[in-house]
């Protein structure tokens, strides 16, 4: 038995690179996602599922004269006719077109519970109910007179157009955000009073400057209101760039209450910050003692956004208050505008402001072209109707003779009166009530109408400064449109000068409290609660014990003054609590394991600081320059090999008084040592085998003191020890400290 022949593979496997199939596929998907979800058409500011909804309801009938109807409903037709995706998504769509506090000139006009400006979700579509907007339906207007092409829905049998005639600027009157593969737009909206001025300058000065048409569009204007916080500088920037970031803020006014008390209520938040969150965002920060100018928080809004902060105290300057919550809650944004859109031809690009309105104006051309050459086609058509209607009434009786007589009266009718087809067919199709209206004088006016209309469209085809005109026009009746409801016409937001640099020391978000600080002879520092000279049951760790106890507040700093020359900052709000022993301050600060704390005390910038080392070379430092801004420290006094430094004491008074190891002391005036930022200094005194052990700054008329035990004694009488920087000096007064200690 013959073999029969093997089948021939009609889809033969082809192979391919996984890397080239990859990448053909997600450049499908990413061109899908940019042109079909993500970003809006320059010239009527819709992606598709928006066009898809609008056009929908429109079909549906659902215009603002109409009743409403279920929103299931409007989905159902949305989905099962134009946009093949989940219901979820277009149903989101239409909430957000009727959210007052989303969009500035809402799209669909919403019943029911369409969410909250706190970010509560809306009702379900089954128990909400929707209708057009008289904006959305200045965007579809005049789409029936073939102003823009249509194409086959997803399944081929319905038609959906593919751009909007778009009678306003919706894409900038609204503004638009979406995320694509590699690219995202972030649009604000503006005010349409605004723009519809620009569109009227631009049409009169094609190439009119971004400063110029930002004269006009000063700046967003969101459906929330607030404040705009930039330089108009900023502004022209980022409309030129067609990116940029601006500085959005709440809107705030000052209250005032009865025995001089007030609040500051806030009455508008930034663009789409949820009110809820940022409420929550300021009481945490509040119960965690970050805003201590601020006592009480309270949400009173109804209608309105009514936010009521209390201050800590009726001394704190509101503005201070206010700037304080900016920096750290959302009060604050920074709105990140890019201007990246689908132009005409499809293809995505970043444009600038008067590029932007220029593609409008060139799509409002198009239509008006488009729908220009539609009503002369209808014309005539027409004239040629009305035209056969003449011949008919001239010689109705041979007419109707024909028609009741002959077997073929279009043929006839067409053979005895010249009549075209259409003529023939439009008699044949006419009522016999229609015979009364027969005319002819007003057929003859028809006609002349209609012959005037069609030269008036003829003459505008062929102008282009007429055509131009006519944009004009129809752009200064969207804007007088828009202002007869003047709620919605007038700008929200208010533009305001960047804010002046407002110092805000970061004690500000420190809950000032009385604290004691204990630190011990190893470097053990801990913060007990409130100021207590004695405190009982204080305990150290073997072998350790006290050797510094201050009062301060939390919002103070501390000083470490070390051997090595260094001064370390810490601040007390950052101190270990007083359970336990504390924490070494080496954790704290990047102080050397072989080096000592000399001092430690509360930072007070206007103060002087004598420091000196035990070589007896020293030097006046200004306290506000030794403040350290990193755990590093910051190196002031320069110390040798084999010295240290061991004196650190305000330097107060007219005198000087030093004393070395080999109890020698001498007293100076104060100003033979110099003032520095940095370095070793002068010598203060010198010595022969010792070193310098103490130094004091003291009032010559006060006299000299120093400590023996709990007694402070008094030396008046310093003619003795009186000399000049650097000399030897003296034995001290009878009852000096063994020690050669002036603290004891």
């Amino acid at each position: 038995m013959a073999k029969s022949a093997p089948p021939v593979n009609a889809n033969p496997i082809e192979t391919v690179s996984f890397k080239d199939a990859l990448g053909e596929r997600y450049l499908a998907y990413a061109l899908s996602t940019i042109t079909a979800r993500s970003l809006p058409d320059v010239r009527d500011g819709l992606k598709p599922v928006h066009r898809r909804l609008l056009y929908a309801m429109m079909q549906l009938k659902l215009d603002p004269a109409s009743g409403y109807k279920k929103c299931a409903r409007v989905v159902g037709d949305v989905i099962g006719k134009y946009h093949p995706h989940g219901d979820t998504a277009v149903y989101d769509t239409m909430v957000r077109l009727a959210q007052t506090f989303s969009v500035r000139y809402p799209l669909v006009d919403g019943q029911g519970n369409f969410g909250s400006i706190d970010g509560d979700n809306a009702a379900a579509m089954r128990y909400t109910e929707a209708k057009l907007t008289d904006a959305a339906i200045l965007l579809m207007e005049e789409l029936d007179n073939d102003t823009v092409d249509f194409r086959p829905t997803y399944d081929g049998t319905e038609q959906e157009p593919v751009v909007m005639p778009a009678g306003f600027p919706n894409l900038l009157a609204n503004g638009a955000e979406g995320i694509a593969v590699g690219m995202a737009c972030a649009i604000p909206p503006h005010n349409i009073l605004e723009l519809c001025d620009a569109l009227v300058y631009l049409i009169k000065t094609p190439n009119a400057s971004i400063e110029k048409l930002v004269s006009f569009v000063q700046g967003p204007d969101f459906p929330t209101g607030g404040l705009i916080s930039e330089s108009t500088q900023t502004i022209v920037d980022t409309y030129t760039n067609g990116r940029g970031s601006l500085r959005v803020r709440a809107r705030w006014e000052k209250e005032q209450l009865s025995h001089g008390l007030w609040q500051v209520v806030i009455t508008e938040i930034p663009y789409q910050v949820q009110k809820s969150k940022l409420i929550e965002k300021i009481a945490e920060l509040f119960r965690e003692k970050k805003l201590p100018l601020l006592a009480n928080i309270q949400d009173e809004s109804t209608g309105n956004v009514r936010v009521v902060l209390e201050p800590k105290s009726k001394n704190v300057d509101p503005e201070i208050l206010m700037e304080s919550l900016y920096r750290v809650t959302d009060l604050e944004i920074r709105y990140g505008v890019n201007m990246n859109v689908l132009g005409a031809d499809g293809i995505p690009r970043v444009m600038n402001l008067r590029e932007m309105l220029q593609e409008f104006l060139n799509h409002r051309h198009e239509v008006l072209v488009r729908k220009s050459n539609n009503r002369l086609e209808q014309i005539k058509r027409r004239l040629e109707i009305v035209s056969g209607f003449i011949t008919c009434f001239l010689n109705l009786d041979e007419v109707i003779r024909i028609i009741r007589e002959e077997d073929e009266p279009k043929k006839e009718l067409i053979e005895a009166f010249d009549l075209t087809d259409l003529q023939a067919e439009s008699i044949l199709n006419m009522r016999l009530r229609q015979l009364r209206k027969l005319e002819e004088m007003e057929l003859k006016r028809e006609h002349k109408e209609l012959k005037a209309e069609q030269k008036a469209l003829l003459a505008l085809l062929k102008s282009d400064d007429e055509r131009w005109g006519a944009i004009s026009e129809e752009v200064k009746a969207v804007k007088k449109r828009f202002a007869a409801q003047k709620s919605l016409a007038a700008r929200r937001t208010e533009l305001t000068e960047a804010p002046a640099n407002i110092n805000i020391s970061a004690e500000a978000f420190i809950e000032k409290e009385p604290i004691t600080v204990v630190c011990s002879k190893l470097g053990w520092i801990r913060a007990f609660k409130g100021h207590h000279d004695e405190l009982p049951n204080l305990t150290f760790k073997e072998g350790d014990g006290a050797a510094f106890q201050l009062k301060a507040k939390t919002t103070d700093k501390l000083l470490v003054f070390a051997t090595d020359g260094k001064f370390f900052t810490l601040p007390c709000d950052k101190l270990p609590s007083a359970k336990g022993q504390g924490e070494p301050v080496r954790l704290m600060c990047d102080l050397d394991n072989n080096q000592d704390i000399v001092d430690l005390f509360v930072h007070e910038p206007a103060r002087k600081l004598l420091l000196a080392a035990d070589n007896g070379k020293g030097f006046i430092v200004e306290e506000a320059d030794v403040l350290a801004q990193t755990r590093g420290g910051k190196q002031v006094l320069n110390t040798v090999e084999g010295s240290k430094a061991n004196v650190c004491t305000e330097a107060e008074g007219d005198h000087v008084a030093v004393i070395g190891t080999n109890r020698k002391m001498l007293i100076f005036p104060i100003d033979q040592v110099p003032v520095m930022k940095r370095g070793q200094g002068v010598a203060l005194q010198k010595y022969k085998g010792a070193h310098l052990a103490d130094a004091t700054c003291f009032t010559k008329k006060d006299g000299l003191n120093w400590q023996i035990g709990d007694r402070v004694r008094t030396e008046t009488d310093i003619k003795a020890w009186l000399g000049s920087r650097a000399g030897a000096g003296h034995l001290p007064p009878t009852g000096f400290p063994r020690t050669n200690k002036f603290n004891g």
